[in-house]
């Protein structure tokens, strides 16, 4: 089967670009309907217009509520629909304008951030606007996070709409801290690539009919799932601006190859996804200020865009890449996928020059990052079986943070490289001989992608290359597989003895998993979780950050139910029979609060012991 390459062009004629009216505005006081700033504004969407269409690529042009209320934009959306196939869609996005700040006597222009009453009010506002001017609905919207009562108003009041821009990947506390503490959304936690949300949570994909909130999502921008993971998503991402913010190219010749690099990554994604890949770019005038920005001359942003359409209208003369619009997508989408199949991607670093390599998995049950670096240990994990209903927004316990809750999340939680005493989240496992402990999070390792029909499920693999652990009076070589189970919440580790160089001698293999709760840095309060070690008696320890710890031999499950988030988490064991081992559990403590879940048991040569770790809402 030939791969396919989709890539989505949005385009919005924001007339006041965010951050746009100071530059414009040369110290002046405050206008945002400076003639100077929205004649600017009309003159670079037309420019990103001519640009896309120069190289053969429909757009999806997003009209902002400020530009339904200018004749030019209006009919320029018109004539390019017709002449080009462009879509008009209408985006939440820009709604900041004359009008907008009169009516609604504020300076807030999140959507997702307003109370419900007002949600309701500006969608009504906006859409019978649009419907005004165009005298039809749109079949597309979006703004950088639509939270999920939003998303359902939205498809409830106008069904016209069926695919939505509805999260920026990745854009928790590392964007707020690279944005000098001042950009106040928080929504980590979610897919990088398009997805069908639930109506009980945008992050979470439906796992079913019943819970399909009626749209295709799809990711504000195309991030570096890397780089954007590490550091800043906002400098690493195929729009071309992103990469000039992120200081990612040669200041003499102004040439990007990680921009190309980027692209073709996003295209390589199709060998994990039954040859299908995605990418999109979604582009408001702010970015091409004739002052500069991000420290490039204007004629330096122009070029970029020049440059990186040229790249996609190459692609598509040669067969590589099929634009749609946002419309055609979705039902694109809902003819390629089902609900319950996972969205993959085996990511190597391009831009650092390192080996590292990650494997996103996401699906309605999970998603979870697996770091080679750290020997197949899982870094990131959301439990998505538990569809959170997490309001957002004035008059809800969540005004700015709409992030999905994670159980496991290295760079909030310290992961396996702690400062100082205690442990941070992680999935791992430590091989033990004669006092000695190598934990494989320390193995750096690289890993190979399959598909296999298990026991009538599908399972996503991925075989990683054996490690060497060397102790003092013995070496061991030991191959972790990661099993992903397609629509069940479940993830197996699978250790395997290769070789020992002593035939008789045996290691301890502990697999563990320190976990927590929360969406930033910052510890929840931990005390109504439960700890259980189950199987001929069941054991449990309500958290009182006491440091116990319980355990039985041969238990049949170790969990953790965590009621702020509505999730149990457990592992349980896949060993040959009349094989020992031992499940136990672990409170942590004020200054390390977490929870270990864990099994041990002893290897020799050739054995191989497996552990599943399982997702669940829990009542």
């Amino acid at each position: 089967m030939k791969n396919q390459f989709v890539v989505n062009v949005i385009h919005r004629p924001e007339m006041v670009p965010e951050y746009a009216e100071k530059v414009t505005g040369h110290g002046k006081e405050e206008n945002i309907s400076r003639k100077a700033l929205l004649t600017e504004s009309l003159d670079i969407f037309k420019t990103q217009q001519s640009i896309a269409h120069k190289n053969g690529i429909k757009t999806t042009i997003q009209m902002t509520y400020a530009s339904l209320f200018n004749d030019e934009a209006v009919e320029l959306a018109k004539a390019h629909h017709e002449q080009y196939g462009d879509e008009i869609a209408l985006t939440l996005l820009g709604l900041p304008c004359k009008e907008f700040r009169e009516k609604y006597k504020t300076k807030d222009f999140c959507i997702w951030m307003f109370s419900m009453e007002d949600k309701k009010e500006i969608v009504r506002d906006v859409f019978e606007k649009f419907y005004e001017r165009f005298g039809f609905y749109p079949e597309s919207t979006g703004s950088y996070y639509m939270d999920a009562d939003l998303t359902n108003f939205i498809k409830q009041e106008y069904p016209s709409v069926k695919c939505a821009v509805a999260t920026c990947w990745e854009e928790g506390p590392k964007a707020y801290h690279t944005c000098n503490n001042s950009w106040y959304t928080l929504f980590d936690g979610g897919p990088w690539a398009p997805w069908i949300p639930s109506k009980q949570n945008t992050h979470a994909p439906a796992a079913n009919e019943a819970e399909d909130s009626g749209i295709v999502a799809i990711p504000h921008l195309s991030r570096d799932l890397i780089a954007c993971y590490d550091g800043n998503g906002s400098n690493f991402g195929t729009h071309p601006q992103n990469v000039l913010r992120g200081m990612i190219y040669d200041s003499k010749t102004w040439e990007y190859p990680y921009l190309y690099n980027l692209i073709d990554q996003y295209r390589n994604l199709a060998r994990f996804n039954n040859g299908y890949s995605y990418n999109m770019m979604f582009v408001g005038p702010g970015w091409m200020n004739k002052m500069g920005r991000w420290e490039a001359p204007y004629e330096l942003l122009l070029k970029s865009y020049e440059d990186g359409m040229a790249y996609y209208g190459k692609l598509k003369k040669e067969g590589k890449l099929i634009d749609m619009t946002m419309a055609e997508f979705a039902d694109y989408y809902r003819e390629k996928k089902s609900y319950t199949e996972p969205e993959c991607a085996l990511w190597d670093d391009i831009l650092y020059g390192s080996d590292k390599e990650l494997f996103w998995y996401t699906d309605p049950f999970l998603r979870a990052c697996v770091n080679m670096d750290q020997g197949g240990a899982i870094v990131d994990l959301r439990p998505y079986a538990a569809k959170l209903d997490w309001k957002v927004g004035i008059g809800t316990p969540h005004v700015q943070d709409a992030s999905y809750p994670f159980l496991i999340q290295e760079k909030y939680r310290a992961g396996y490289f702690t400062h100082y005493a205690g442990e941070g989240t992680i999935r791992s496992a430590k091989v033990i001989h004669n006092g000695e402990e190598v934990d494989l999070a320390l193995c750096r390792t690289k890993a190979h992608f399959s598909e296999e029909m298990i026991d009538g499920k599908k399972n996503r693999i991925l075989t990683l290359d054996a490690t060497d652990i060397e102790f003092a009076d013995l070496t061991c070589t030991i191959q972790t597989k990661v099993y992903f189970e397609e629509g069940t919440g479940r993830i197996k580790h699978e250790r395997r003895v290769l070789n020992m160089s002593d035939k008789n001698a045996e290691v301890t293999l502990n697999e563990y998993m320190v976990a927590c709760y929360g969406t930033t840095e910052y510890s929840e309060d931990m005390t109504s979780v439960k700890l259980t070690v189950s199987g001929s008696d069941t054991r449990t320890i309500d958290y009182a950050y006491k440091c116990r710890e319980d355990s039985l031999d041969n238990a049949t499950s170790v969990y953790a139910v965590v009621p702020p988030i509505e999730t149990k988490v457990s592992l349980s064991v896949e060993a040959e029979e009349g094989k020992a081992f031992t499940g136990y559990i672990k409170e942590g403590y004020a200054f390390s609060p977490m929870f270990t879940l864990g099994y041990t048991t002893t290897l020799k040569e050739s054995e191989v012991f497996a552990t599943w770790l399982s997702l669940e809402k829990a009542n």
